[in-house]
């Protein structure tokens, strides 16, 4: 493919022939290293077309050039950057100019040094990779989703994927959630009541700049997602972290002046536990008597393939007091980033525009795709698939769970893709991934999912989506072992 013939251009304060502009402008271009060695010219024909030249010029120009040994020439296929041109000159670093700003007073707020954990970006090279919320390229329907997108490049859709809308979304992605998503959750909600966002995560920050000031209260699950718990600091409210049980978060435990209460009910993160619907009315009640908010993230109910999801906490919702937060990222693949808030009209209206003041909205071209997957089956049908793989893979993990004497702190009643382990008392789970990655296994300690000074240093998280069930004994087998040497060896704590 030659270069785009966009990048050649004459410039008007130029002096001498048109032919040796010419040169001179291609010869720049070598010696600046942007045109590279091997890499094709544009054809004289289309060059003289696009600098409104004769075509007699460019090729009395390139013909010079290939005298000098800038171009070569391969028979009818055209001109290319010799192998023989002059390299680029290679210049001295400048070095690099001390910093005069004091960041520490020029930084007004900060936002770094969360508790958000980073995941190996090489997860996929490693043998046992038990890390959550990463997709299995085996499982994924490549063919079909490139099918949709082709459809979403083409003619009939041009407008919907180079359009600016400014804060409103692709009407066949709200269509099909309104009609096709939200009844499965027992959910009824118009057009007008659904924001698509850029995943889970970013809804919960819309949410979270709505709904919360310095002098409001949240309370949030503890042990929690991390990044939630990042967004709530950052929005300088009072925070309160209400330990879970068995069942998630206790209602009696939220405090009388709390504003919004956070949850996660189908599958609570990270400990996996479903609320039974005693609870979720009991959360409703208590909700409606201290009149806060909920905010209902729904991740993970797609997963549910040991026996149907329980009801959303929305769909219970008689007074409009719930938010609900649901995401395409974690059953299609995480870099999607698609997420989606359903709420109540004057409170929708406000994430809009705070939405539109940041991004405006997600791409068109991606939503419209996700639309044509989704629209077309071929969703359901890869929902099914992973829910078989899960299916098999938990069997396997509960297996070499029990054959190893490994501890499970919490598992999902109707399915989900990890479990919640306990190691033994003393243990320091960083410290025992950081011993297993040399092992190629990958855990995630789960000190980051706990709030306050006293973090349990005990737990972790093995997920099972990302590894083949005929892999996962044997990284348990080294899990349990090098568990029993730490503890062996004394070395439990940092």
């Amino acid at each position: 493919m030659a270069l785009p013939v966009e990048t050649f251009f004459l410039h008007p304060d130029a002096q001498g022939t048109l032919q040796s502009q010419i040169q001179q402008m291609i010869a720049q271009g070598i010696l600046s290293g942007r045109f590279q060695t091997g890499e094709k010219l544009p054809s004289t024909r289309k060059l003289a077309a696009h600098l409104s030249v004769s075509r007699i010029t460019v090729t009395i120009a390139y013909t010079e050039l290939l005298a000098n040994d800038y171009l070569s020439s391969k028979g009818r296929s055209g001109y290319y950057v010799s192998e023989n041109a002059p390299s680029p000159p290679s210049f001295t670093p400048t070095p690099e100019a001390e910093d005069a700003v004091d960041w520490t007073r020029a930084i007004g707020q900060r936002f770094s040094g969360g508790v958000t954990p980073s995941k190996p970006q090489d997860w996929s090279q490693y043998r046992y990779p038990f890390v959550y919320g990463q997709a299995d390229k085996a499982l994924f329907d490549h063919a079909n989703w490139r099918l949709c997108a082709l459809q979403a490049l083409g003619q009939r859709d041009f407008y919907s994927m180079t359009s600016d809308t400014y804060d409103q979304d692709d009407p066949k992605l709200i269509e099909f959630i309104a009609r096709h998503t939200l009844p499965r959750r027992g959910i009824t909600a118009a057009p007008e009541q659904i924001l698509i966002t850029m995943g889970a995560q970013n809804a919960l920050w819309l949410t979270a700049q709505v709904l919360l000031t310095q002098r409001r209260r949240a309370a949030l699950e503890d042990p929690c997602y991390h990044s939630l718990r990042d967004i709530l600091i950052q929005s300088r409210c009072h925070v309160t972290p209400v330990r879970v049980d068995n069942d998630g978060m206790p209602p009696e435990a939220i405090p009388p002046d709390t504003d919004v209460i956070f949850t996660t009910p189908s599958h609570q993160c990270p400990t996996n536990a479903t609320m039974p619907m005693a609870r979720r009315r009991a959360l409703l009640d208590r909700a409606r008597d201290i009149d806060a908010l909920i905010v209902e993230d729904d991740y993970e109910f797609e997963t549910s393939f040991l026996r149907p999801p329980s009801p959303a906490l929305k769909s219970l919702d008689a007074d409009g007091r719930v938010i609900y937060v649901g995401s395409f990222s974690k059953s299609l693949f995480p870099g999607l980033r698609l997420g989606y808030l359903v709420g109540s009209e004057p409170f929708i209206r406000e994430a809009r525009a705070l939405r539109a003041s940041v991004l405006r909205h997600p791409p068109g071209h991606i939503q419209r795709t996700a639309s044509y997957f989704l629209s077309l089956g071929h969703y359901d049908a890869l929902v099914r698939r992973m829910g078989n793989a899960l299916n098999e893979r938990r069997a396997e993990m509960e297996a070499a769970i029990a054959q190893y004497g490994l501890e499970i702190a919490g598992q999902g009643a109707h399915g989900g893709s990890s479990f919640w382990m306990r190691a033994p008392d003393g243990i320091d789970t960083q410290i025992l991934a950081n011993r297993l990655r040399s092992l190629g296994v990958l855990i995630e300690p789960g000190q980051s999912f706990f709030g306050g000074s006293e973090q349990p240093q005990n737990f972790y998280r093995l997920g099972y989506s990302s590894i083949s069930a005929s892999r996962i004994n044997e990284g348990l087998k080294a899990l349990a072992l090098e568990i029993a040497a730490m503890t062996e060896a004394g070395h439990i704590s940092a």
